[in-house]
C-alpha cells in the first residue's frame, strides 16, 4: 500500500514531514524547502503522494509518485 506524506507548518514556525496516519512527525525542519527535500524520497520510495501545505496548512501542491491511472501529468 502506498504511503502518503505531508509537509506541514507548525505553530512554532518549523516545518514537519509527516506520514499519513502517523501520530508523530518523521522529521522537523527550519525551512519548507528543506522539509520538501526530506519528504520527496520518502514518497518516491513508498510510491505514494507528497502533499505540500502552505503556512495556513492548506494544500498548495501535490505530487504523485505511485501508479497514477490518469494521463494528466502532475
Amino acid at each position: 500500500m502506498a504511503k502518503n506524506y505531508h509537509v506541514t507548518h507548525r505553530a512554532d514556525g518549523s516545518w514537519a514531514v509527516k506520514g499519513a496516519g502517523n501520530a508523530r512527525a518523521s522529521s522537523l525542519h527550519t525551512t519548507q524547502s528543506a522539509a520538501i527535500q526530506a519528504a520527496k524520497p520518502l514518497a518516491q520510495q513508498g510510491g505514494g503522494e507528497l502533499r505540500i501545505h502552505n503556512t495556513e496548512n492548506r494544500i498548495r501542491e501535490s505530487w504523485s509518485y505511485g501508479n497514477d491511472p490518469s494521463n494528466i501529468p502532475g
